[in-house]
């Protein structure tokens, strides 16, 4: 296990990676000096309860392996954050719903650990009932800060406010049981919607929106939020490699920019990438999706640290 992150299995990947890529600057070994942390979430339990394609536990290896062929070291005009992977959490034995709530106990408890250790989270997935637990730490982090962790943007085809347990259910379980307020989705599919969810949806804080630029710019002043990026929101031409495929999903360019906003934004208190599914994914083009969303957010996080460290 590693030795400062409970529930974690260390990763090998990086071991030997190309000097000319991102992945040559991953640290798995110390976090000494790290301002992000990756983490995965190696479980698919959650899309299995809900009769999902089972596969998105190989997701957060997928889009590691994917870092290693993609992603220059050094970019023109930037430098990105020194980076700590703190490898898989290694799910509760079985196959049931209580299985599902121990596997949730320990990703809230491994997230908490990266935080108290004063990294920024990025969750890798992986099930996205596995959302709840990672931004329930988060919110349980910054209960006491005078800016809590109240809202929250999510790209997904899904609402996921279903009372079952599952991959189904993250965004009603945060709102019924962890405060937050206010929810901003986009890319939703309206035929694959129903009418009962998106009246719960609606009434409790939910909203539509075409973009995020204006949320990431126009900050609230009572509250942080969460970003959480499903990538079944993606047509199917460009991620085939999902839990569940989307006919018409948005292009991977429609949200590279507001991704970078998002990493910019010093209001974003974690980010995560969930439910690539790479048993499915053809000549890897989801996981090669996801390495290029997760790298415009390190952009802009980049952002935020070069204005920090201004005189």
């Amino acid at each position: 296990m590693n030795r400062l992150i409970p529930h974690c299995v260390p990763t090998e990947l990086w071991r030997g990676a190309p000097d000319s890529r991102l992945a040559s600057r991953i640290h798995a070994d110390s976090h000494e000096g790290c301002s992000i942390a990756l983490i995965g979430f190696a479980d698919d339990l959650g899309v299995q309860l809900n009769n999902g394609r089972p596969g998105a536990a190989g997701g957060p290896d997928a889009i590691r392996n994917s870092l290693l062929r993609y992603g220059v070291a050094e970019p023109a005009g930037w430098v990105y954050p020194a980076i700590f992977d703190a490898g898989n959490i290694i799910p509760a034995p079985g196959k049931t719903e209580q299985s599902l709530h121990e596997t949730h106990a320990r990703v809230t408890e491994a997230t908490r650990e990266l935080l108290s250790l004063g990294m920024f989270p990025i969750g890798l997935g992986g099930g996205h009932d596995l959302t709840y637990p990672f931004v329930r730490a988060v919110i349980e982090h910054h209960t006491r800060s005078p800016r809590p962790v109240r809202r929250g943007v999510y790209f997904d085809a899904h609402l996921d406010v279903r009372e079952t347990a599952g991959s189904g259910m993250p965004f009603r379980r945060l709102i019924e049981t962890c405060s937050i307020n206010e929810l901003f989705i986009i890319g939703a599919n309206g035929l694959a919607n129903s009418d009962t969810h998106t009246q719960w949806f609606c009434a409790n804080g939910g909203k539509f929106a075409e973009s995020s630029v204006t949320i990431f710019s126009e900050f609230s002043p009572l509250s942080d939020l969460f970003v959480s990026l499903d990538l079944d929101v993606f047509d199917a031409s460009s991620a085939p490699g999902v839990s569940a495929m989307n006919p018409c999903g948005l292009p991977p360019r429609a949200l590279q920019e507001q991704l970078t906003l998002a990493g910019a934004c010093p209001h974003v208190a974690c980010f995560d990438i969930m439910e690539l599914c790479p048993v499915f994914d053809h000549e890897y083009r989801t996981a090669r999706v996801a390495a290029h969303m997760l790298l415009s957010f390190l952009k802009g996080y980049a952002q935020r640290e070069h204005r920090s460290q201004r005189p």
